[in-house]
């Protein structure tokens, strides 16, 4: 199976990237950046929910229900005139079952290493997540996951399918290294880097998170 990088960078992934970027208004070069970071942050974030019971129930539901991978058949559809608002309605619910309260922290980091502000990420992520849960309908029907016992090891192969160093060094940056179930803090250590420390976008960062 393919990993989600390599989706991106399929002739697929460059109409997703340069329909988002025209639909919310940005450079398609950083709209591709936010999205090389947000997608696998975001099916991490899903992989951990899924890990219990419920979350993996309650994410095969939405696959099955409306997130079946009919978004995909007809982009130029979604694209064309501006993305419609029920989409975005969608993104946005998405987004916060996927990541709670660490939603808006995740925008800031991530908008922090791609030069965009953060309400210019949360558009592109309103966009891109129901796009992203259809990549997953699309990947459930084609592997006949029927039941939530499935979705974990279809995560996690979207997540590990790359062999691309890109892929894997991005992954190994948000792995929880603590142990404390928190993407966000991971990301924040990966742009970061060694510049943790108090002052600059150490300090912006580390205040963001509560460090």
């Amino acid at each position: 199976m393919s990993g989600i990088l390599d989706l991106l960078s399929s002739d697929l992934g460059k109409s997703i990237i340069s329909g988002v970027a025209g639909s919310t208004g940005n450079d398609a070069d950083k709209t591709g950046s936010v999205l090389t970071m947000a997608l696998p942050v975001l099916m991490k974030a899903m992989q951990r929910n899924a890990a219990t019971p419920e979350g993996a129930a309650g994410l095969m539901g939405a696959i099955q229900s409306k997130q079946d991978g009919n978004i995909l058949d007809n982009l130029g559809g979604l694209f064309s005139g501006g993305v419609d608002d029920a989409v975005k309605n969608d993104g946005e619910k998405i987004l916060g079952h996927v990541l709670g309260a660490k939603q808006s922290g995740v925008e800031q980091v991530i908008g922090q290493k791609s030069g965009l502000d953060a309400s210019s990420v949360a558009n592109i992520l309103k966009v891109a997540a129901p796009i992203l849960m259809g990549v997953l309908g699309n990947q459930a029907k084609q592997q006949n996951v029927s039941d939530s016992n499935g979705i974990g090891n279809l995560l996690g192969g979207l997540l590990g399918g790359s062999s691309a160093d890109k892929e894997q060094s991005f992954l190994e940056s948000i792995l929880d290294a603590d142990g404390d179930g928190s993407v966000v803090d991971d990301v924040a250590g990966m742009v970061l880097g060694s510049a943790n420390k108090s002052g600059g976008i150490g300090g912006l960062l580390g205040g963001l998170f509560g460090k």
